[in-house]
Protein backbone atom coordinates (compact mmCIF):
# COMPACT_ATOMS: atom_id res chain seq x y z
CA UNK A 1 0.00 0.00 0.00
CA UNK A 2 1.26 3.33 -1.02
CA UNK A 3 1.86 5.91 1.79
CA UNK A 4 1.14 9.79 1.17
CA UNK A 5 4.63 10.18 1.54
CA UNK A 6 5.74 8.05 -1.02
CA UNK A 7 2.47 9.51 -3.20
CA UNK A 8 3.86 13.12 -2.45
CA UNK A 9 7.67 11.75 -3.29
CA UNK A 10 6.84 10.26 -6.27
CA UNK A 11 4.84 13.31 -7.56
CA UNK A 12 7.22 15.46 -6.81
CA UNK A 13 10.06 13.97 -8.55
CA UNK A 14 7.83 13.47 -11.33
CA UNK A 15 6.76 17.26 -11.55
CA UNK A 16 10.14 18.61 -10.53
CA UNK A 17 11.22 16.76 -13.69
CA UNK A 18 8.42 17.68 -16.15
CA UNK A 19 9.22 21.35 -14.94
CA UNK A 20 12.88 20.97 -15.09
CA UNK A 21 12.31 19.72 -18.42
CA UNK A 22 10.40 23.20 -19.74
CA UNK A 23 12.30 24.88 -18.11
CA UNK A 24 15.55 23.99 -19.50
CA UNK A 25 13.94 24.98 -22.96
CA UNK A 26 13.15 29.07 -21.64
CA UNK A 27 16.56 29.02 -19.60
CA UNK A 28 18.74 30.94 -21.67
CA UNK A 29 15.70 33.15 -22.62
CA UNK A 30 15.28 34.13 -18.91
CA UNK A 31 16.17 37.67 -19.78
CA UNK A 32 13.86 39.07 -22.41
CA UNK A 33 10.98 36.59 -22.46
CA UNK A 34 11.95 34.80 -19.64
CA UNK A 35 9.30 36.02 -17.41
CA UNK A 36 6.88 34.08 -19.68
CA UNK A 37 8.94 30.97 -19.27
CA UNK A 38 9.03 30.56 -15.79
CA UNK A 39 5.41 31.30 -15.42
CA UNK A 40 4.99 28.75 -17.78
CA UNK A 41 6.84 26.39 -15.64
CA UNK A 42 6.23 27.40 -12.26
CA UNK A 43 2.75 29.22 -12.40
CA UNK A 44 0.82 26.69 -10.97
CA UNK A 45 -2.49 27.79 -9.03
CA UNK A 46 -1.90 25.83 -6.02
CA UNK A 47 1.90 27.20 -5.85
CA UNK A 48 0.41 31.27 -5.77
CA UNK A 49 0.52 31.31 -1.77
CA UNK A 50 4.48 30.81 -2.07
CA UNK A 51 5.01 33.33 -4.80
CA UNK A 52 2.52 36.15 -3.18
CA UNK A 53 3.96 35.68 0.17
CA UNK A 54 7.96 35.61 -1.20
CA UNK A 55 7.56 38.59 -3.05
CA UNK A 56 6.08 41.10 -0.20
CA UNK A 57 8.44 39.72 1.76
CA UNK A 58 11.26 40.52 -0.39
CA UNK A 59 9.60 43.97 -1.33
CA UNK A 60 10.05 44.92 2.65
CA UNK A 61 12.86 46.06 2.15
CA UNK A 62 14.59 43.87 4.81
CA UNK A 63 16.89 40.78 4.88
CA UNK A 64 14.71 37.53 4.09
CA UNK A 65 15.79 34.07 5.33
CA UNK A 66 12.39 32.09 5.28
CA UNK A 67 9.06 33.31 4.52
CA UNK A 68 6.09 31.74 6.48
CA UNK A 69 2.67 30.73 4.29
CA UNK A 70 -0.63 29.33 4.97
CA UNK A 71 -3.19 28.47 6.13
CA UNK A 72 -2.84 26.31 3.16
CA UNK A 73 -5.10 23.52 1.48
CA UNK A 74 -4.11 20.17 0.36
CA UNK A 75 -4.19 21.08 -3.11
CA UNK A 76 -1.34 23.88 -2.14
CA UNK A 77 0.55 21.60 0.20
CA UNK A 78 0.66 19.23 -2.13
CA UNK A 79 2.13 21.53 -4.74
CA UNK A 80 4.43 22.92 -2.26
CA UNK A 81 5.54 19.26 -1.25
CA UNK A 82 5.82 18.46 -5.26
CA UNK A 83 8.37 21.50 -5.66
CA UNK A 84 10.76 20.97 -2.94
CA UNK A 85 10.78 17.33 -3.32
CA UNK A 86 9.63 16.86 0.20
CA UNK A 87 9.21 13.31 1.71
CA UNK A 88 5.85 14.17 3.09
CA UNK A 89 3.10 16.84 2.59
CA UNK A 90 3.87 20.55 4.75
CA UNK A 91 1.61 21.64 7.53
CA UNK A 92 -0.95 24.07 6.57
CA UNK A 93 0.99 26.51 8.22
CA UNK A 94 4.34 25.85 7.05
CA UNK A 95 7.64 27.81 7.18
CA UNK A 96 10.44 27.95 3.64
CA UNK A 97 13.37 28.67 4.25
CA UNK A 98 15.11 31.17 1.16
CA UNK A 99 18.54 29.29 1.13
CA UNK A 100 16.62 26.22 0.29
CA UNK A 101 14.36 27.73 -2.20
CA UNK A 102 16.67 29.26 -3.69
CA UNK A 103 19.21 26.33 -4.45
CA UNK A 104 16.32 24.22 -5.47
CA UNK A 105 15.17 26.81 -7.97
CA UNK A 106 18.75 27.31 -9.40
CA UNK A 107 19.56 23.64 -9.56
CA UNK A 108 16.26 22.74 -11.09
CA UNK A 109 15.95 25.58 -13.05
CA UNK A 110 18.79 27.85 -13.13
CA UNK A 111 16.67 30.92 -11.55
CA UNK A 112 16.83 32.30 -8.18
CA UNK A 113 13.52 33.15 -6.10
CA UNK A 114 13.76 36.54 -6.68
CA UNK A 115 13.22 36.53 -10.33
CA UNK A 116 10.31 33.87 -10.12
CA UNK A 117 8.61 36.82 -7.93
CA UNK A 118 9.63 39.10 -10.09
CA UNK A 119 8.27 37.01 -13.18
CA UNK A 120 5.15 36.33 -11.45
CA UNK A 121 4.16 39.54 -9.33
CA UNK A 122 6.13 42.12 -11.30
CA UNK A 123 9.25 43.79 -10.19
CA UNK A 124 10.23 44.20 -6.50
CA UNK A 125 9.79 47.36 -4.14
CA UNK A 126 11.37 48.44 -1.25
CA UNK A 127 8.63 49.06 1.20
CA UNK A 128 10.79 50.73 4.15
CA UNK A 129 12.52 53.17 1.75
CA UNK A 130 8.95 53.94 0.50
CA UNK A 131 7.80 54.80 3.77
CA UNK A 132 11.37 56.80 4.75
CA UNK A 133 10.51 58.64 1.96
CA UNK A 134 7.09 59.29 2.18
CA UNK A 135 7.78 60.11 6.02
CA UNK A 136 10.36 62.65 4.83
CA UNK A 137 7.71 64.54 2.19
CA UNK A 138 5.34 64.46 5.03
CA UNK A 139 8.04 66.09 6.72
CA UNK A 140 8.94 68.59 4.75
CA UNK A 141 5.55 69.35 4.24
CA UNK A 142 4.72 70.73 7.63
CA UNK A 143 8.04 72.42 8.19
CA UNK A 144 7.11 74.09 4.85
CA UNK A 145 4.04 74.85 6.14
CA UNK A 146 4.98 76.57 9.70
CA UNK A 147 7.64 78.76 7.69
CA UNK A 148 4.90 80.23 5.49
CA UNK A 149 4.46 84.16 5.89
CA UNK A 150 1.08 84.01 6.83
CA UNK A 151 1.43 81.40 8.89
CA UNK A 152 4.70 83.75 10.75
CA UNK A 153 2.64 86.40 10.98
CA UNK A 154 -0.43 84.94 12.91
CA UNK A 155 1.04 82.83 15.34
CA UNK A 156 -2.73 82.53 16.47
CA UNK A 157 -2.52 79.97 12.79
CA UNK A 158 -0.01 77.81 14.66
CA UNK A 159 -3.20 75.51 16.22
CA UNK A 160 -4.61 75.60 12.48
CA UNK A 161 -1.28 74.42 11.46
CA UNK A 162 -1.79 71.47 14.60
CA UNK A 163 -5.39 70.82 13.60
CA UNK A 164 -4.35 70.32 9.75
CA UNK A 165 -1.40 67.96 10.68
CA UNK A 166 -3.28 65.85 12.60
CA UNK A 167 -6.00 65.19 10.00
CA UNK A 168 -3.04 64.30 7.91
CA UNK A 169 -2.45 64.03 4.32
CA UNK A 170 -5.30 64.75 1.62
CA UNK A 171 -5.78 61.68 -0.35
CA UNK A 172 -2.85 60.25 0.93
CA UNK A 173 -0.69 62.62 -1.52
CA UNK A 174 1.29 65.11 0.01
CA UNK A 175 1.87 67.12 -3.51
CA UNK A 176 -2.00 67.71 -3.52
CA UNK A 177 -2.01 68.62 0.22
CA UNK A 178 0.59 70.79 -0.92
CA UNK A 179 -1.48 72.11 -3.80
CA UNK A 180 -4.89 72.71 -0.99
CA UNK A 181 -2.49 74.53 1.59
CA UNK A 182 -1.20 76.65 -1.09
CA UNK A 183 -4.58 77.93 -2.22
CA UNK A 184 -5.41 78.37 1.71
CA UNK A 185 -2.42 80.31 2.41
CA UNK A 186 -3.33 83.02 -1.16
CA UNK A 187 -6.69 83.26 0.11
CA UNK A 188 -5.43 84.00 4.16
CA UNK A 189 -2.92 86.11 2.43
CA UNK A 190 -5.54 88.52 0.78
CA UNK A 191 -8.30 88.79 3.93
CA UNK A 192 -9.55 90.41 5.19
CA UNK A 193 -10.94 91.23 1.38
CA UNK A 194 -13.10 94.62 0.32
CA UNK A 195 -16.39 93.46 0.53
CA UNK A 196 -16.28 91.87 -2.81
CA UNK A 197 -18.87 88.84 -3.43
CA UNK A 198 -17.18 85.01 -2.41
CA UNK A 199 -17.43 84.06 -6.28
CA UNK A 200 -15.21 86.95 -7.41
CA UNK A 201 -12.95 87.03 -4.58
CA UNK A 202 -12.60 83.17 -5.07
CA UNK A 203 -11.89 84.01 -8.98
CA UNK A 204 -9.62 86.79 -8.28
CA UNK A 205 -7.59 84.16 -5.97
CA UNK A 206 -7.81 81.51 -7.13
CA UNK A 207 -9.09 81.25 -10.34
CA UNK A 208 -12.04 79.08 -10.01
CA UNK A 209 -15.37 81.16 -8.58
CA UNK A 210 -16.89 78.06 -7.00
CA UNK A 211 -13.22 77.05 -5.35
CA UNK A 212 -15.04 78.77 -1.94
CA UNK A 213 -18.44 77.23 -2.12
CA UNK A 214 -19.20 75.28 0.70
CA UNK A 215 -18.52 72.47 1.04
CA UNK A 216 -15.40 72.29 -0.69
CA UNK A 217 -11.90 71.35 1.22
CA UNK A 218 -10.70 75.03 0.17
CA UNK A 219 -13.51 76.67 1.68
CA UNK A 220 -13.86 74.25 5.02
CA UNK A 221 -9.87 74.51 5.64
CA UNK A 222 -9.40 78.56 5.00
CA UNK A 223 -12.82 78.94 7.62
CA UNK A 224 -11.19 76.59 10.13
CA UNK A 225 -8.03 79.24 9.85
CA UNK A 226 -10.24 82.31 10.00
CA UNK A 227 -11.71 80.64 12.87
CA UNK A 228 -7.99 80.44 14.85
CA UNK A 229 -7.25 83.74 14.35
CA UNK A 230 -10.36 84.90 15.37
CA UNK A 231 -10.25 82.96 18.44
CA UNK A 232 -13.73 81.20 17.56
CA UNK A 233 -15.22 77.78 17.53
CA UNK A 234 -15.11 76.50 13.71
CA UNK A 235 -18.55 77.35 11.99
CA UNK A 236 -21.23 75.15 12.37
CA UNK A 237 -23.80 75.69 9.93
CA UNK A 238 -24.43 78.06 7.30
CA UNK A 239 -25.03 81.21 9.11
CA UNK A 240 -21.90 80.92 11.13
CA UNK A 241 -20.23 80.55 8.37
CA UNK A 242 -21.67 83.37 6.14
CA UNK A 243 -20.91 85.10 9.73
CA UNK A 244 -17.21 84.31 9.62
CA UNK A 245 -17.15 85.23 5.53
CA UNK A 246 -18.21 88.37 6.42
CA UNK A 247 -15.83 89.22 9.21
CA UNK A 248 -13.16 88.63 6.99
CA UNK A 249 -14.98 91.28 4.79
CA UNK A 250 -16.03 89.10 1.89
CA UNK A 251 -19.35 89.37 0.64
CA UNK A 252 -19.68 92.00 3.60
CA UNK A 253 -22.18 94.64 2.90
CA UNK A 254 -20.15 97.88 2.29
CA UNK A 255 -22.14 100.13 4.73
CA UNK A 256 -22.46 98.33 8.00
CA UNK A 257 -18.34 97.71 7.49
CA UNK A 258 -17.27 100.82 9.07
CA UNK A 259 -14.35 102.36 10.92
CA UNK A 260 -14.36 105.23 13.38
CA UNK A 261 -11.42 107.62 13.15
CA UNK A 262 -10.66 111.61 14.51
CA UNK A 263 -8.17 114.23 13.43
CA UNK A 264 -7.72 112.67 9.89
CA UNK A 265 -7.40 115.52 7.40
CA UNK A 266 -6.83 114.10 3.92
CA UNK A 267 -5.59 116.48 1.11
CA UNK A 268 -7.68 116.22 -1.97
CA UNK A 269 -11.30 117.15 -2.96
CA UNK A 270 -13.32 114.56 -3.13
CA UNK A 271 -16.03 113.97 -0.61
CA UNK A 272 -14.57 111.70 1.84
CA UNK A 273 -11.04 114.07 2.25
CA UNK A 274 -13.68 117.06 2.31
CA UNK A 275 -15.83 115.85 4.99
CA UNK A 276 -13.12 114.44 7.10
CA UNK A 277 -11.18 117.63 7.26
CA UNK A 278 -15.01 118.95 8.34
CA UNK A 279 -15.17 116.74 11.46
CA UNK A 280 -11.25 117.35 11.82
CA UNK A 281 -11.70 120.62 12.30
CA UNK A 282 -14.72 120.69 14.32
CA UNK A 283 -12.90 118.26 17.18
CA UNK A 284 -15.19 115.37 15.98
CA UNK A 285 -14.67 111.89 15.26
CA UNK A 286 -16.49 110.54 12.45
CA UNK A 287 -17.55 107.00 11.02
CA UNK A 288 -16.49 106.02 7.66
CA UNK A 289 -18.27 103.19 5.47
CA UNK A 290 -16.49 100.62 3.20
CA UNK A 291 -18.37 101.71 0.85
CA UNK A 292 -17.07 105.55 0.92
CA UNK A 293 -12.88 104.27 1.29
CA UNK A 294 -13.67 102.36 -1.79
CA UNK A 295 -15.00 105.35 -3.56
CA UNK A 296 -12.04 107.39 -2.59
CA UNK A 297 -9.29 105.42 -3.26
CA UNK A 298 -6.50 107.34 -3.29
CA UNK A 299 -6.82 108.93 0.65
CA UNK A 300 -3.87 110.55 1.35
CA UNK A 301 -2.66 112.42 4.58
CA UNK A 302 0.49 114.62 5.07
CA UNK A 303 0.99 113.82 8.42
CA UNK A 304 3.56 111.46 8.66
CA UNK A 305 2.45 109.46 11.70
CA UNK A 306 -1.01 108.20 11.91
CA UNK A 307 -2.27 106.57 15.74
CA UNK A 308 -4.44 102.87 15.65
CA UNK A 309 -5.72 102.58 18.70
CA UNK A 310 -8.28 99.16 19.66
CA UNK A 311 -10.86 100.95 21.55
CA UNK A 312 -13.39 103.76 21.00
CA UNK A 313 -12.79 105.10 24.42
CA UNK A 314 -9.39 105.91 23.26
CA UNK A 315 -10.97 108.03 20.59
CA UNK A 316 -13.83 109.78 22.77
CA UNK A 317 -10.59 110.67 25.76
CA UNK A 318 -8.57 112.11 22.48
CA UNK A 319 -11.24 114.27 21.43
CA UNK A 320 -11.86 115.39 24.70
CA UNK A 321 -7.93 116.15 25.23
CA UNK A 322 -7.49 117.98 22.21
CA UNK A 323 -10.60 118.67 19.72
CA UNK A 324 -9.65 119.97 17.04
CA UNK A 325 -6.10 119.50 17.39
CA UNK A 326 -6.55 115.82 17.46
CA UNK A 327 -3.51 113.72 15.86
CA UNK A 328 -4.63 111.63 12.67
CA UNK A 329 -6.53 108.46 15.28
CA UNK A 330 -7.92 105.62 13.65
CA UNK A 331 -9.92 102.84 15.76
CA UNK A 332 -10.22 99.08 14.98
CA UNK A 333 -13.09 98.51 17.82
CA UNK A 334 -11.93 95.11 18.27
CA UNK A 335 -11.27 93.09 15.07
CA UNK A 336 -11.27 95.50 12.42
CA UNK A 337 -13.62 95.54 9.95
CA UNK A 338 -13.04 95.50 5.75
CA UNK A 339 -13.41 99.28 5.81
CA UNK A 340 -10.46 99.54 8.72
CA UNK A 341 -8.53 97.81 6.32
CA UNK A 342 -8.89 99.20 3.76
CA UNK A 343 -8.70 102.55 5.02
CA UNK A 344 -5.10 102.09 6.53
CA UNK A 345 -3.47 100.29 3.56
CA UNK A 346 -4.48 103.67 1.65
CA UNK A 347 -3.35 105.85 4.87
CA UNK A 348 0.04 103.60 4.34
CA UNK A 349 0.75 103.45 0.77
CA UNK A 350 0.51 107.06 1.48
CA UNK A 351 3.31 107.16 3.67
CA UNK A 352 2.21 107.43 6.60
CA UNK A 353 3.91 105.91 9.41
CA UNK A 354 0.91 103.89 11.12
CA UNK A 355 1.96 102.86 14.91
CA UNK A 356 -0.74 99.78 16.67
CA UNK A 357 -1.80 99.57 20.37
CA UNK A 358 -4.18 97.51 21.81
CA UNK A 359 -4.94 95.10 24.58
CA UNK A 360 -2.50 93.25 26.98
CA UNK A 361 -4.74 89.85 26.66
CA UNK A 362 -4.84 87.34 24.35
CA UNK A 363 -7.63 88.55 21.76
CA UNK A 364 -5.15 92.06 21.85
CA UNK A 365 -2.01 90.11 20.59
CA UNK A 366 -4.03 88.37 18.16
CA UNK A 367 -5.68 91.27 17.15
CA UNK A 368 -2.29 93.23 16.75
CA UNK A 369 -0.52 90.89 15.29
CA UNK A 370 -3.29 90.72 12.29
CA UNK A 371 -3.34 94.76 12.29
CA UNK A 372 0.11 94.73 11.26
CA UNK A 373 0.46 91.89 9.19
CA UNK A 374 -2.39 93.27 7.03
CA UNK A 375 -1.43 96.73 7.20
CA UNK A 376 2.17 97.42 8.09
CA UNK A 377 1.44 98.77 10.85
CA UNK A 378 4.18 98.90 13.75
CA UNK A 379 4.02 98.29 17.05
CA UNK A 380 3.14 101.42 19.87
CA UNK A 381 3.88 100.55 23.37
CA UNK A 382 3.36 97.23 22.88
CA UNK A 383 6.51 95.75 24.25
CA UNK A 384 6.84 93.66 27.31
CA UNK A 385 8.63 96.19 29.34
CA UNK A 386 5.02 98.31 28.46
CA UNK A 387 2.85 95.05 29.97
CA UNK A 388 5.12 94.73 32.66
CA UNK A 389 5.06 98.45 33.84
CA UNK A 390 1.34 98.54 33.41
CA UNK A 391 0.95 95.26 35.77
CA UNK A 392 3.23 96.87 38.46
CA UNK A 393 1.27 100.27 38.34
CA UNK A 394 -1.73 98.35 39.37
CA UNK A 395 -3.06 98.41 43.05
CA UNK A 396 -2.04 95.00 45.03
CA UNK A 397 -4.94 94.49 46.23
CA UNK A 398 -6.31 93.69 43.19
CA UNK A 399 -3.99 91.39 41.68
CA UNK A 400 -3.79 87.57 42.00
CA UNK A 401 -2.02 86.36 45.15
CA UNK A 402 0.41 84.85 42.88
CA UNK A 403 0.92 87.76 40.92
CA UNK A 404 2.17 89.61 43.78
CA UNK A 405 4.78 87.33 45.00
CA UNK A 406 6.12 86.95 41.50
CA UNK A 407 5.69 90.99 40.80
CA UNK A 408 9.33 91.96 40.36
CA UNK A 409 9.90 94.27 37.46
CA UNK A 410 13.15 95.14 36.33
CA UNK A 411 13.13 99.65 36.31
CA UNK A 412 9.40 99.23 35.84
CA UNK A 413 9.45 102.20 38.60
CA UNK A 414 11.04 104.55 36.05
CA UNK A 415 8.28 103.49 32.97
CA UNK A 416 5.44 106.13 32.80
CA UNK A 417 2.74 102.88 33.52
CA UNK A 418 4.19 103.21 36.80
CA UNK A 419 2.48 106.44 37.70
CA UNK A 420 -0.88 105.58 35.42
CA UNK A 421 -4.26 106.00 37.81
CA UNK A 422 -5.18 102.13 37.99
CA UNK A 423 -8.75 102.40 37.34
CA UNK A 424 -10.91 99.97 38.56
CA UNK A 425 -9.92 97.43 40.58
CA UNK A 426 -11.29 94.32 38.77
CA UNK A 427 -8.44 91.99 37.53
CA UNK A 428 -9.52 89.62 34.07
CA UNK A 429 -7.02 87.28 32.77
CA UNK A 430 -5.64 87.41 29.31
CA UNK A 431 -7.18 83.82 28.06
CA UNK A 432 -5.63 82.20 25.63
CA UNK A 433 -2.51 83.67 24.44
CA UNK A 434 -0.57 82.88 21.09
CA UNK A 435 3.05 84.33 20.57
CA UNK A 436 3.60 88.03 19.41
CA UNK A 437 5.77 88.35 16.34
CA UNK A 438 7.04 92.03 17.32
CA UNK A 439 8.04 90.80 20.82
CA UNK A 440 9.61 87.05 21.43
CA UNK A 441 8.73 87.63 25.34
CA UNK A 442 5.89 89.23 25.27
CA UNK A 443 3.34 86.04 25.10
CA UNK A 444 5.29 84.66 28.31
CA UNK A 445 4.88 87.43 30.36
CA UNK A 446 1.33 87.09 29.89
CA UNK A 447 0.73 84.02 30.70
CA UNK A 448 3.17 84.11 33.47
CA UNK A 449 1.41 86.72 35.07
CA UNK A 450 -2.21 85.45 34.13
CA UNK A 451 -3.21 89.55 34.37
CA UNK A 452 -4.91 91.27 31.01
CA UNK A 453 -4.76 94.80 30.65
CA UNK A 454 -6.60 96.72 28.73
CA UNK A 455 -5.62 99.66 26.64
CA UNK A 456 -7.61 102.52 28.74
CA UNK A 457 -5.33 101.52 31.76
CA UNK A 458 -1.99 103.09 29.32
CA UNK A 459 -4.86 105.87 28.71
CA UNK A 460 -2.37 108.63 29.99
CA UNK A 461 0.55 107.62 28.25
CA UNK A 462 -1.13 106.93 25.09
CA UNK A 463 -2.73 110.69 25.10
CA UNK A 464 1.08 112.08 25.86
CA UNK A 465 2.80 110.16 23.07
CA UNK A 466 -0.41 111.79 20.85
CA UNK A 467 0.01 115.46 22.47
CA UNK A 468 3.28 115.00 21.50
CA UNK A 469 2.51 115.54 17.82
CA UNK A 470 -0.28 118.43 18.69
CA UNK A 471 2.94 120.17 20.40
CA UNK A 472 5.16 119.72 16.73
CA UNK A 473 1.77 121.54 15.23
CA UNK A 474 0.69 119.28 12.18
CA UNK A 475 1.76 116.05 12.91
CA UNK A 476 4.48 116.25 10.45
CA UNK A 477 7.51 115.77 12.50
CA UNK A 478 9.00 112.54 12.77
CA UNK A 479 11.60 111.53 15.17
CA UNK A 480 15.23 110.14 14.04
CA UNK A 481 14.55 107.59 16.53
CA UNK A 482 11.06 106.53 17.38
CA UNK A 483 8.93 104.16 18.95
CA UNK A 484 10.21 101.01 17.60
CA UNK A 485 13.73 99.56 17.62
CA UNK A 486 15.95 96.71 16.32
CA UNK A 487 17.10 96.01 19.76
CA UNK A 488 16.72 92.10 19.34
CA UNK A 489 16.70 89.57 17.14
CA UNK A 490 13.18 88.97 15.53
CA UNK A 491 12.49 92.32 14.15
CA UNK A 492 11.59 95.78 16.03
CA UNK A 493 10.75 95.87 19.61
CA UNK A 494 8.52 98.83 21.02
CA UNK A 495 10.93 101.06 23.32
CA UNK A 496 9.02 102.73 26.32
CA UNK A 497 10.14 106.31 26.37
CA UNK A 498 7.35 108.93 24.94
CA UNK A 499 7.57 110.78 21.14
CA UNK A 500 9.73 114.31 21.19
Amino acid sequence: MTSQADTATATGRAHTAAVTGRAAAGTAGAGAGGASRVAAGLDRPALAPLWRALHARLSSGRPVTSLRIGPLDDDQRTALADLLGLDRLPGSVTTVHLDRLDTLLRTSFGLDARTVAEALHGPLTDRAASRATAARARRDLWEWLCAQPVVAAEPALLAWVADVRRAGVVDGSVDTTRALLDAALRVLARLPADGQPLPAFADAVVGRTHALDDGTRLSTLVLRALAAIYGVAPPAGADERRALWERAGVASDALSAQVLVAGLRPVGDDPLSRALRLWAEAGQASVVTLAQVRACPGLRVVARRVWVVENPSLVTMAITRFGAACPPLVCTAGWPSSAAVTLLRQLAASDADLRYHGDFDGDGLRIAAHVMTRTGARPWRMATTDYLAAVAAMPSAAMPSEAVRAEAVPAAADHPAAAAPAGSTGVARPGHVTDAPWDQDLAAALRARDIAVPEERLADILLADLAGDVRAGDGRSHRSHDLHGDSRAGGPVALTEAPD
